[in-house]
C-alpha cells in the first residue's frame, strides 16, 4: 500500500504516462525507499533521451512534498549546477559535503572524511559514472577512494541511504574500465542491499533529435559489443546536428557567443594540445584578443588548489568576529561596519614587493564579505552561499579584472579578480600562473614545479628551522598560484558532467585501426554534452550517412 501511494505521488509530479521501463524504475525506487534494511542502496542507470533526468526531478519534488529530506550531490561543480537546474533544488559537489579540511593544509591540502550528522536523508548523486575508486589522486581527500568515502559517509548516518544516478556509456573514471559506482557487484561488496534498474528506451520525442538519435546509435555499439567500425553519423532530417567545415568555424562560434553566450558554448576535443590550439585561435580570431590575458576571458583550473579557499575562510571568520564585536557595542558602530563590508577594494590594495625585498605576506588581497556578496544573474539557480572546499581541476572562472602582472622566480604571474559561474558567481581575487595558459602540458611539469619551489625557497633562507621554512613556503601566494588554461575548448574528460547549449566536437584524424572502446565512450560523452545544437567539425565523409 505504501509502495503504491509513493508511486502515485511521483507520477503526479512526473506529469505524463511513464514508459514500461520508467514504471519499473518507479516501482524499484518505491520498494527501495520503503525497505526497512538500513543498508539499502539504489542504482538508476539511464542513457540520454530515456527520461532519466525527468524521472529523477520528479522524485526530488515528491520527496520534498512529503517531507522527506533529500541531499543532491554531483562529482563536479558544473554537474551539480545542471542537477540543481533540472530538479529545482540546491545541489552540491560530493567533496563539499563529505569532507572537511584539517586545521593545517600543507602543500596540497588535507581533507578528512566528515562526520555525517544528517538523519533520515536520501542522498541522490547524479553523474555517478564519474566517481572513481582507484585512489589516483593520492590521499588528499580521505582515503583517496571517493566511492569508498561516499558510502562510508552516507551509511554512518542515522537512517540515511544512497541513490546513484548515471549513464554507464559515458567515459569511466581515468584508469578504470567501467564506472564502479554504477556496478551492482561493487556496491554489494560494501555489504549493501542493491536495488537497480535501467532506462534504455529512447522516448519518441527524443527520437526527433539528431543528437539523441546518433548518441543512441553510438551507445548501442557499446552495449551490444559491436565496435567493429567507426560509427557513421546521420545528419539528414535533423536540425540540431550538423557538419561544420573548419573554414566556417570562426563565424559559427561568433554566432554562438552572440546568441547563447560564452558560458554556454564549448569546443570538445581529443587532447590538451588540440584544446590549446583551439583556445588560441578562438581568442585571436573570434574574440579579437591579442593580449596574453584579457578581461572577460574564460579560464579553467587545471590543478586542484586549496590555498585560496583557506585564505577566504580565514577572511570570512575574521569578518564575522569583527561583526560580533561591533554588535557587542549595542549597535553603536553597526553602520560603520556595514559601510566597510560593502566597500569595494581598489586595485592598489594588492601589493607585490620588489624581487630584492620579497617577503611574502599572506592575505594581501581583499574580497567582499560573503555575507554581502551579490550574486550576478545567471540562467542557473543559485545553490548556496557556502564557500567551495577547494578549487578543483576543471572548475571554470571568468576574468573580471586583470590587476597586476609580475615576472618572478623565472615564471610569470598575474593578480586577477575571478568570478566562478558554477559556484553562485562567487568572486575571488587570486594570483594565477600565466605560464600554463598556452603550454601543451596539462599543468606545470614536475620539473617546473620543483624549479618554482627551489626559487621561492631562496627567499626564506633567513628562517633557521627547516620545518618553519617549509611552512612559510606552503603559505606563499606565488607557490600557491592558480594554474589555469583558457576554457573555450576542453578535453572530453573536462567537459564530462556539464552541458552546454552549443557544443562543437573535434575528433581529429581517425582511422579504423584507431577504433577502441575508449573512443566510442569518448564520442558518446561528447555528443551528449549538447542541449540545443551539436556541430561536428571537419567530420570525414567516411563517417557520414548520406541518405
Amino acid at each position: 500500500m505504501i509502495v503504491d501511494e509513493l508511486k502515485y505521488k511521483i507520477l503526479e509530479q512526473f506529469g505524463f504516462p511513464p514508459t514500461p521501463e520508467q514504471a519499473n524504475a518507479l516501482d524499484v525506487f518505491a520498494r527501495f525507499m520503503t525497505d526497512r534494511n538500513p543498508h539499502a542502496v539504489m542504482i538508476l542507470r539511464g542513457s540520454a533521451g530515456t527520461g532519466k533526468t525527468s524521472l529523477s526531478g520528479a522524485i526530488v519534488r515528491t520527496m520534498k512534498a512529503i517531507g522527506q529530506k533529500v541531499m543532491l550531490l554531483a562529482p563536479t561543480g558544473r554537474a551539480a549546477k545542471v542537477f540543481s537546474l533540472s530538479s529545482g533544488s540546491p545541489a552540491f559537489t560530493i567533496h563539499r559535503r563529505i569532507y572537511r579540511e584539517k586545521a593545517f593544509s600543507g602543500v596540497d591540502g588535507q581533507f578528512n572524511l566528515n562526520d555525517n550528522l544528517y538523519t533520515d536523508t536520501l542522498f541522490m548523486v547524479d553523474e555517478a559514472s564519474m566517481i572513481s575508486n582507484l585512489g589516483l589522486g593520492g590521499t588528499t581527500f580521505g582515503s583517496g577512494c571517493l566511492l569508498d568515502d561516499l558510502v562510508h559517509f552516507v551509511y554512518q548516518g542515522h537512517n540515511d541511504r544512497l541513490m546513484l544516478i548515471g549513464d554507464k556509456a559515458q567515459l569511466p573514471p581515468i584508469g578504470e574500465e567501467e564506472s564502479p559506482a554504477l556496478h551492482a557487484a561493487m556496491l554489494e561488496g560494501y555489504g549493501l542491499s542493491v536495488y537497480e534498474c535501467d532506462l534504455n528506451e529512447v522516448l519518441r520525442q527524443s527520437e526527433q533529435s539528431g543528437i539523441l538519435y546518433n548518441a543512441t546509435m553510438i551507445r548501442q555499439m557499446i552495449t551490444h559489443d559491436d565496435i567493429t567500425q567507426l560509427p557513421k553519423i546521420h545528419f539528414s532530417g535533423f536540425s540540431d546536428i550538423q557538419q561544420m567545415p573548419g573554414a566556417e568555424l570562426i563565424e559559427a562560434l561568433a554566432d554562438s557567443y552572440h546568441h547563447v553566450g560564452l558560458d554556454d558554448t564549448i569546443v570538445v576535443t581529443r587532447s590538451n594540445k588540440r584544446a590549446n590550439i583551439f583556445n588560441q585561435g578562438i581568442r585571436n580570431m573570434v574574440l579579437d584578443r591579442d593580449e596574453e590575458l584579457s578581461q572577460g576571458d574564460i579560464l579553467m583550473i587545471v590543478k586542484n588548489n586549496y590555498y585560496w579557499m583557506e585564505e577566504e575562510r580565514k577572511k570570512v571568520s575574521e569578518e564575522r568576529r569583527v561583526k560580533s564585536e561591533e554588535t557587542a557595542f549595542g549597535g553603536r558602530r553597526e553602520s560603520q561596519f556595514n559601510g566597510l563590508a560593502n566597500h569595494k577594494v581598489p586595485s592598489s590594495k594588492f601589493q607585490v614587493q620588489s624581487i630584492s625585498n620579497h617577503k611574502v605576506q599572506s592575505s594581501k588581497f581583499q574580497v567582499q564579505s560573503i555575507s554581502n556578496h551579490k550574486v550576478q544573474s545567471s540562467k542557473f539557480q543559485v545553490q548556496s552561499k557556502e564557500l567551495p572546499a577547494f578549487l578543483a581541476n576543471g572548475d571554470r572562472a571568468k576574468v573580471l579584472r586583470v590587476r597586476r602582472r609580475i615576472d618572478l622566480y623565472g615564471f610569470r604571474f598575474a593578480t586577477l579578480l575571478l568570478q566562478f559561474p558554477d559556484y553562485d558567481n562567487y568572486e575571488l581575487e587570486a594570483t594565477v600562473l600565466l605560464d600554463t595558459l598556452t603550454s601543451e602540458a596539462p599543468a606545470l611539469t614536475h620539473e617546473q614545479q620543483e624549479q618554482l619551489f627551489r626559487q621561492i625557497e631562496e627567499d626564506y633562507q633567513d628562517i633557521p628551522l627547516k620545518a618553519d621554512r617549509m611552512k612559510a613556503i606552503r603559505q606563499d601566494q606565488f607557490f600557491n598560484a592558480l594554474q589555469v588554461k583558457f576554457a573555450y575548448a576542453v578535453t572530453c574528460h573536462k567537459a564530462q558532467g556539464g552541458q552546454w547549449a552549443h557544443v562543437y566536437v573535434d575528433q581529429g584524424y581517425m582511422t579504423d585501426d584507431m577504433l577502441t572502446p575508449d573512443y566510442i565512450h569518448w564520442l558518446y560523452t561528447a555528443f551528449t554534452r549538447a542541449t540545443e545544437k551539436l556541430y561536428l567539425v571537419n567530420w570525414p565523409e567516411t563517417q557520414t550517412v548520406t541518405s
